[in-house]
Protein backbone atom coordinates (compact mmCIF):
# COMPACT_ATOMS: atom_id res chain seq x y z
CA UNK A 1 0.00 0.00 0.00
CA UNK A 2 0.89 3.24 -0.90
CA UNK A 3 1.32 6.71 1.29
CA UNK A 4 -2.55 8.40 0.94
CA UNK A 5 -3.99 4.75 0.05
CA UNK A 6 -6.98 3.91 2.38
CA UNK A 7 -7.19 -0.03 3.15
CA UNK A 8 -10.74 -1.36 2.43
CA UNK A 9 -12.49 -4.49 3.15
CA UNK A 10 -15.67 -5.96 1.56
CA UNK A 11 -18.56 -8.26 2.81
CA UNK A 12 -20.97 -9.11 0.11
CA UNK A 13 -24.82 -9.89 2.04
CA UNK A 14 -26.03 -12.68 0.84
CA UNK A 15 -30.42 -13.27 0.70
CA UNK A 16 -32.40 -15.72 -0.24
CA UNK A 17 -33.07 -13.38 -3.49
CA UNK A 18 -29.17 -13.03 -4.11
CA UNK A 19 -26.76 -10.04 -3.49
CA UNK A 20 -28.61 -8.36 -0.76
CA UNK A 21 -25.94 -5.26 -0.26
CA UNK A 22 -21.92 -4.88 0.31
CA UNK A 23 -20.51 -3.55 3.50
CA UNK A 24 -16.92 -1.65 3.18
CA UNK A 25 -14.40 -1.18 5.89
CA UNK A 26 -12.74 1.99 4.90
CA UNK A 27 -10.25 3.21 7.55
CA UNK A 28 -12.38 2.76 10.91
CA UNK A 29 -15.48 3.17 9.49
CA UNK A 30 -18.20 0.66 7.87
CA UNK A 31 -19.97 2.00 4.99
CA UNK A 32 -23.51 0.11 3.57
CA UNK A 33 -24.53 0.11 0.27
CA UNK A 34 -27.65 -1.78 -1.07
CA UNK A 35 -27.77 -3.88 -4.00
CA UNK A 36 -28.54 -1.69 -7.12
CA UNK A 37 -28.54 1.40 -4.92
CA UNK A 38 -26.17 4.06 -6.59
CA UNK A 39 -26.10 6.05 -3.10
CA UNK A 40 -24.33 4.81 0.13
CA UNK A 41 -26.88 4.04 2.49
CA UNK A 42 -25.19 4.73 5.84
CA UNK A 43 -21.78 4.74 7.79
CA UNK A 44 -21.13 3.11 10.91
CA UNK A 45 -18.88 2.76 13.62
CA UNK A 46 -18.98 -0.97 13.93
CA UNK A 47 -19.73 -3.97 11.79
CA UNK A 48 -22.74 -4.92 13.55
CA UNK A 49 -24.30 -2.15 13.32
CA UNK A 50 -23.40 -1.84 9.79
CA UNK A 51 -25.00 -5.40 9.53
CA UNK A 52 -28.27 -4.58 11.34
CA UNK A 53 -28.58 -1.39 9.31
CA UNK A 54 -28.09 -3.71 5.76
CA UNK A 55 -30.89 -6.39 7.55
CA UNK A 56 -33.57 -3.62 8.34
CA UNK A 57 -33.38 -2.13 4.81
CA UNK A 58 -34.33 -5.56 3.10
CA UNK A 59 -37.90 -6.95 2.79
CA UNK A 60 -39.80 -6.62 6.00
CA UNK A 61 -39.72 -10.76 7.23
CA UNK A 62 -36.47 -11.59 5.47
CA UNK A 63 -33.98 -13.73 7.06
CA UNK A 64 -30.57 -12.54 8.50
CA UNK A 65 -28.31 -12.56 5.11
CA UNK A 66 -24.95 -14.71 4.88
CA UNK A 67 -21.91 -12.05 4.98
CA UNK A 68 -18.91 -13.11 3.00
CA UNK A 69 -15.61 -11.21 3.28
CA UNK A 70 -14.60 -10.84 -0.21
Amino acid sequence: MTAGEKRTQLWVAYGSGGVAGTIRKIEEEYVVTMAGADDVHGTYPSMEAAKGALHAQMTPGSEWPQFREH
